[in-house]
């Protein structure tokens, strides 16, 4: 209970090695109403984080603590830890971080949790004591805080939300503001059902989708994902069961899917196959147009390898002419050969027949010495 005080929040910043501002502010209206709200706040917390008890510590105890203890051991994990949620946090409509301007919103509960799939989440918690209207116009505050930009430290501006906290950007066109999750608490005298309906049509500008015909799917660009659940449906089934109404939807969802958008998903993943499948397509059409073209050796008939082709294409320039651009590489290679042994035999041929020559040319003038001899006799 130690962060229901300031002194509270200051040892909770020591033990979970945070710096003061990040730990939120002091709950409100705790000293007004009691620790109503700030105990739904903390409960919400729990079914969110749903830790595991250590089953060593209840050994010897009855039962049905052993057996409760079990099944929260084998209930499916919940989403980050206690480091991952911050309460009461600033959102400077105006003014700053730690000075935020009057009619700035401040959330409940803020999650960061990327490694379970949650970079950034708003929680609003309420104990169906408040009116409609009222939590209604929080959104429109949460709106110009998502609208607001400032310069971030590398010098660029961006949404002032984006430097503080680190979230992907949806593919695409579409950019949605961080989802706001509203978790009913049934402790006051309005109907949780009929909250959620009322807060549903008064933020509508706020949630409500384009939808694509084409596609299937809503695009929320610019819009908040607004989830609502009540803190029973939360505590019996996490963040992982179907506990979660996203305004404008009929069903109930699991967190991830609520604040997601998987329509879209999976007709983003249809066109990414159908022009994977297209691609494939083209590459074998052209490679079947490719071989088509491939050169086929005139001695043997067999194709040419790529390596072979790419040498004898007469367009690179750059490179010496092939001696016989019709044959295969091993062709060539006998075709050369037999070129070579014919080249060597001719010039054995010419050799051997100017050896001769020069023989008749030295015998020739014996013999005419012989026959002027005995014509003198």
């Amino acid at each position: 209970m130690r962060i229901l005080t300031a002194a509270g929040l200051a040892a909770a910043a020591i033990d979970l090695d945070r710096e003061p501002e990040e730990m939120g502010g002091m709950p409100k209206s705790a000293g007004r109403s009691g620790a109503s709200h700030p105990m739904t706040v903390n409960e919400t917390v729990i079914a969110l984080i749903r830790p595991k008890p250590d089953l060593d510590l209840v050994v010897g105890e009855p039962a049905e603590a052993v057996a409760a203890a079990r099944v929260a051991v084998d209930a499916p994990d919940g989403i980050g830890t206690l480091t991952s949620y911050a309460t009461e946090v600033a959102l400077p409509v105006k003014g700053t971080w730690k000075n935020p301007a009057i009619g700035s919103a401040r959330a409940d509960v803020v999650v960061t949790a990327p490694g379970d799939g949650v970079p950034l989440l708003f929680i609003e918690a309420d104990n169906c004591t408040e009116e409609a209207v009222l939590i209604a116009a929080k959104f429109d505050k949460y709106a110009r805080f998502f609208q607001r930009k400032e310069k971030d430290t590398d010098g660029i501006e961006k949404p002032m939300w984006r430097t503080r906290w680190s979230a992907p950007e949806w593919e695409g066109y579409e950019r949605v503001h961080p989802p706001v999750l509203l978790v009913f608490h049934q402790v006051g005298k309005r109907s949780a059902k009929k909250q959620m309906a009322k807060v549903a049509g008064l933020t509508r500008p706020h949630w409500q989708g384009r939808w694509h015909s084409e596609g299937g799917y809503h695009s929320y660009d610019s819009r908040i994902p607004i989830v609502a659940t009540t803190l029973e449906l939360l505590r019996e089934h996490g963040p992982t069961g179907p506990a979660f109404w996203r305004l404008g939807r009929k069903e109930r969802q699991p967190l991830l899917e609520a604040i997601g958008n998987p329509r879209r998903d999976a007709a983003l993943a249809r066109q990414r196959q159908a022009a994977r499948e297209e691609q494939q397509r083209r590459d074998e059409q052209e490679a079947a147009e490719r071989e088509a073209r491939r050169p086929v050796c005139t001695d043997c008939g067999h194709k040419f390898t790529d390596d072979r082709w790419a040498a004898v294409d007469v367009r690179a320039w750059n490179q010496s002419r092939e001696s016989h651009p019709h044959l295969c590489e091993d062709c060539q290679d006998r075709a050369v050969a037999a070129r070579q042994r014919a080249e060597a035999d001719e010039r054995g041929r010419q050799e051997q027949e100017h050896l001769r020559e020069q023989a008749e040319e030295e015998v020739a003038p014996q013999k005419a010495g012989g026959w002027r001899f005995r014509f003198r006799t």
